[in-house]
């Protein structure tokens, strides 16, 4: 059975591209605009792993990473940032201390995105 991967992030352009690499690798996807609908979704039917931007209207990703993480401890978390006011590096290592087991910078290397995932997930080969 295919994992199901969580994407939030505001910004529409990035969550359809992040949802159709996955796609093209057999994942089921489901998205979100924010951290609110985000962890809505992830009750409804939760994933196997959730990747988060960091900045984002109402919840944000820090808020969304502590939430995930206080209620369900084992979910699988990816961080990614474009930026903000104090630069991306600074809000991926704050997420990566509140739980995010992995971070990357917008713009991502397609392949370093799809190997964390699998290595989050246990699919290595």
């Amino acid at each position: 059975m295919a994992a199901r991967i969580l994407v939030i992030d505001d910004e529409e352009e990035v969550r359809d591209i992040i949802k159709q690499m996955l796609e093209l690798e057999g994942y089921e996807v489901i998205t979100a605009v924010d951290g609110n609908q985000g962890i809505k979704l992830f009750k409804q039917e939760p994933a196997d792993l959730v990747i988060t931007d960091i900045i984002m209207p109402d919840k944000e990703g820090i808020e969304t990473i502590i939430e995930l993480r206080n209620q369900f401890p084992d979910v699988k978390i990816i961080s990614i940032s474009g930026g903000g006011r104090i630069g991306p590096h600074d809000y991926l290592n704050m997420a990566k201390k509140l739980g995010a087991e992995r971070s990357f910078t917008k713009p991502f290397e397609r392949k370093k995105l799809l190997k964390a995932i699998e290595e989050l997930l246990g699919n290595k080969d």
